[in-house]
């Protein structure tokens, strides 16, 4: 089992996250653990990139956020936990853009935003922690 870093997956995450869904790839190497980020094709981040990165089975993509339910999923069900009465209102904010600031600014209103931090964060890892034994990686931390 290959161990790769929680840092590193954490930030390949958001950084495949960061734009719709395929726009950013990261590769996490099945042999090193070494993650591996693109942008457009032909982008690199590293010089080195490997040329069987997509077609490799050496090579697992990192999933988007959203894949992980991670996104609008884990807000509502802080919502449903948190402030159950302002739950249709934050239903509302994920129908249109600006939803994560609306959602925050009323977190932060309603005290609760350290909280929401706090939840997603333990969301993340037990996501990453999941994903990863499913995976056959090792996710330590470093």
């Amino acid at each position: 089992m290959v161990a790769i870093k929680y840092d590193d997956l954490s930030l390949a995450i958001d950084f495949v996250s960061y734009a719709a869904p395929m726009e950013h790839n990261a590769y996490v190497s099945l042999d090193t653990g070494k993650v591996w980020w693109t942008s457009d094709p032909g982008d690199a981040f590293d010089e080195e990139m490997p040329d069987d990165l997509e077609t490799s089975d050496r090579y697992l993509a990192i999933p988007h956020r959203n894949d992980l339910d991670l996104g609008r999923p884990l807000a509502l069900r802080f919502a449903a936990q948190a402030l159950p009465a302002c739950y249709d209102q934050i239903e509302g904010f994920f129908r249109r853009q600006g939803a994560y600031a609306c959602f925050k600014d009323l977190l932060a209103r309603e005290g609760v935003l350290e909280r929401w931090y706090s939840f997603e964060a333990d969301a993340v890892e037990s996501a990453l922690r999941h994903w990863c034994a499913k995976n056959g990686l090792e996710l330590v931390q470093a």
